[in-house]
C-alpha cells in the first residue's frame, strides 16, 4: 500500500535562511564527491545571505517541509539571466527555474522532480510557455537528469565570467509525476490532507 506523504511545500521565510545555507553547504560537498566542478566556490558569509533573504522578501523562494517540519528542498524562480537568454528567445515566455536543491536525507523522495512539476503548473497558471533552466556547463550528469524529465537542450553559452551556460526548457504545464503532486502549506484550520494541491503565493515586485 503507498505510503501517504507528509511533507508540503510553503513560501521561504526569513527563518529559514540558516536551513538554506546548511541545503547550499551540503550539496556542494556532495557534489565534489560526484566529480563535477559545480559549485565549487561556496557560497558563505554575508553574501550569501542577503541573496536568500532577497529571493524570500521578493516572494521567489520555496521550501519543502517534513513532518517535523524541517526543510527538505529548495526552490527559486527568477528574472531571465541576459548573459544567456536573448530577445530572440523571447524571454517573457517562461518561467526561470533557480537554487534547486535537495537535502541527501530526502534522496529517492522525488522531490526534485516534484517540485519542477510544480513550477511547471504555475508557469501554465501564469500564462507562460516554458520553465527554463541553466546548469553547470561541465555537469553532464545533472543534464542528462533534466533530459529525463522532459527538458530539452536549447544551446549551450559560455561567457568567459560564468561557469553556468547549459540551457534548456520545459513546456509550461507538463508534468513528470501527474499522480504524486506537491501539497502546499494549508491554510488556518486545515489540515495538510486537506490542502490544496496548487496553492500559488503571490510573487512581490
Amino acid at each position: 500500500m503507498k505510503s501517504v506523504r507528509t511533507e508540503y511545500l510553503r513560501p521561504a521565510a526569513a527563518e529559514d535562511v540558516p536551513a538554506l545555507l546548511a541545503l547550499r553547504a551540503e550539496a556542494e560537498g556532495w557534489l565534489r564527491t560526484k566529480g563535477t566542478d559545480q559549485w565549487s566556490d561556496p557560497e558563505t558569509g554575508e553574501r550569501a545571505i542577503s541573496k536568500w533573504r532577497a529571493s524570500i522578501d521578493e516572494g521567489r523562494a520555496w521550501v519543502v517541509v517534513g513532518e517535523r517540519d524541517e526543510v527538505l528542498a529548495t526552490v527559486s524562480r527568477g528574472p531571465v539571466d541576459r548573459d544567456f537568454w536573448t530577445d530572440a528567445d523571447r524571454p517573457e515566455t517562461a518561467l526561470y527555474l533557480y537554487k534547486l536543491i535537495v537535502a541527501r536525507e530526502a534522496s529517492g523522495q522525488q522531490l526534485g522532480t516534484r517540485l519542477i512539476d510544480w513550477m511547471s503548473r504555475l508557469a501554465a497558471l501564469e500564462g507562460r510557455t516554458w520553465v527554463r533552466i541553466d546548469t553547470w556547463r561541465t555537469n553532464t550528469g545533472l543534464h542528462a537528469y533534466y533530459e529525463r524529465l522532459g527538458f530539452e537542450h536549447v544551446r549551450t553559452e559560455a561567457p568567459c565570467h560564468r561557469r553556468s551556460g547549459w540551457l534548456a526548457q520545459r513546456p509550461a504545464g507538463a508534468l513528470a509525476m501527474p499522480d504524486d503532486l506537491l501539497p502546499v502549506h494549508p491554510t488556518e484550520g486545515q489540515s495538510v490532507g486537506a490542502a490544496t494541491d496548487l496553492g500559488v503565493p503571490h510573487q512581490r515586485g
